[in-house]
């Protein structure tokens, strides 16, 4: 929690020196509580003093980084409890597990299939992170030889397993890619924490309840573990839930340093539907980390789909860059339109045009990431703008017809953007979803 400057002034040597350029001890504490000078400033402050002000100023959620290079994840760092008090800034890292028990060919199968995912949506990729190799075999080298074929993919790694001497064996082998090792208890608290420690990497802390996992971070940091995650281990849906909520609020709001860490959640029971809705609530009640079993794209979309809009920074919408873009092979004599560059706006244009099988241009209007009856009634979509955007991206270059098909939300500046233009203006649908239809009965060069 942050220090008042009465507290801060507290720590200090009350001298008045003056050396720190403030008349006195406490208006330099004034501005330090205000972040406007550094605690280096003050040349008496003592080493008790700044420890205490360090650790005040530490954020109230650990960043926790596993996985190196390309690979590397990081998660925490969360300075709220709701996305519109600031941001979310760390996506929650999306894992699919590799079971050691299956036979070499498998083995290879599904780190290839987790590997080669490739989702995209509204511009952005949206990746599976990391790889969960757990250990229902029960043999340490059978885990080792699993941890190594699932870091030799690419990816980053959590090991899970109960077993420490499993976890030793694998680390011996993807230590040196940082994996995170999943899971401490309080009764292997000593030989994970210890395990952990030697290799440098992140440890998860699992216990059934909030209070057990504040002692277990407790344990794990007295055992020289600098990074943990915590796993709430609860007896069903609903607790787990309410618990990481409260996790949160306890950390966030209270500051409350022994559950101050990211949390990694399993949804890897059920059918794939049942994960990919598990999965998706997880995110949503803060899970920094989320496993899954499931292979199957179709459900892990709405899994990347919800991180993705989760994730987005409230105040700033994402935008497409503001020119023509070419869907399909559009020649001189294709259809022009435009619409705003607000990703979803565009992207859903972008498909609904792909759909039509007309090959097409899309200007992009610069509106700021808003959409199209937001930008109208917000005044930053007008004739003028639009017209300003033909000149800018030289639509004259890509077209000899001269005819721009607008949204028909916006029908009513049809006239006047004929005037600023010396266009014709056709007046598109209203819907997206109704262009494919017009372009085919009603566009004509």
């Amino acid at each position: 929690m942050a220090m008042s400057g009465l507290e801060i002034f507290k720590l200090l040597p009350k001298t008045n020196c003056k050396e720190c350029g403030h008349p006195t001890c406490l208006a330099f504490a004034m501005a330090l509580a205000q972040k406007k000078v550094s605690l280096d400033d003050c040349p008496y402050a003592s080493d008790e003093a700044r420890e205490q002000l360090a650790a005040a100023a530490a954020p109230p959620m650990q960043t926790v980084t596993f996985g190196t290079g390309d690979a590397a994840c990081q998660v925490g760092g969360e300075t709220v409890l709701f996305r519109h008090e600031e941001k979310f800034h760390r996506p929650t890292v999306l894992a699919v597990t590799v079971p050691d028990d299956l036979d070499e060919a498998a083995l290879k199968e599904r780190c290839e299939t987790i590997q080669g995912f490739a989702f995209e949506r509204i511009g952005q990729p949206m990746p599976i992170e990391a790889m969960a190799v757990t250990n229902p075999s029960g043999d340490a080298a059978r885990f080792a030889g699993a941890a190594e074929a699932a870091g030799a993919a690419g990816k980053a790694v959590i090991l899970v397993t109960e077993d420490p001497d499993a976890a030793k064996a694998a680390l011996e082998k993807v230590g040196d890619s940082r994996p995170l090792l999943c899971c401490a208890t309080t009764e292997t608290a000593e030989a994970m924490g210890a395990a952990a420690a030697e290799a440098s990497c992140p440890v998860v802390a699992r216990a059934p309840d909030p209070e057990t996992l504040a002692d277990l971070t407790e344990q794990l940091k007295e055992a020289g573990c600098a990074e943990i995650v915590l796993h709430l281990d609860a007896p069903d849906p609903w607790s787990e839930l309410t618990g990481l909520s409260r996790i949160r609020n306890l950390a966030l709001r209270q500051s409350f340093r022994p559950l101050g860490y990211p949390v990694l959640a399993f949804a890897d029971d059920g059918e794939p539907d049942t994960q990919a809705v598990r999965a998706s609530t997880l995110i949503c009640k803060y899970a920094g980390i989320v496993v899954v079993e499931t292979v199957e794209p179709w459900a892990l979309l709405p899994i990347l789909t919800t991180r993705q809009n989760l994730y987005t920074d409230p105040q700033k919408p994402v935008q497409v860059e503001p020119k023509v873009h070419a869907v399909g092979d559009p020649d001189a004599s294709s259809p022009l339109m435009f619409t705003t560059n607000f990703s979803l706006t565009y992207y859903t244009v972008e498909g609904d045009v792909e759909a039509s099988r007309v090959p097409s241009w899309i200007l992009c209007v610069d509106t700021e990431g808003t959409s199209v009856l937001t930008a109208y009634s917000g005044d930053k979509l007008s004739a003028e703008s639009v017209a300003k955007a033909m000149q800018d991206a030289d639509v004259d270059s890509c077209v000899n017809h001269k005819k721009l098909i607008i949204p028909g939300y916006v029908a009513v500046m049809s006239g006047k953007l004929e005037e600023k233009s010396g266009w014709e203006i056709l007046v598109g649908p209203r819907e997206s979803s109704q262009i494919p239809r017009y372009l085919k009965e009603v566009w004509k060069a």
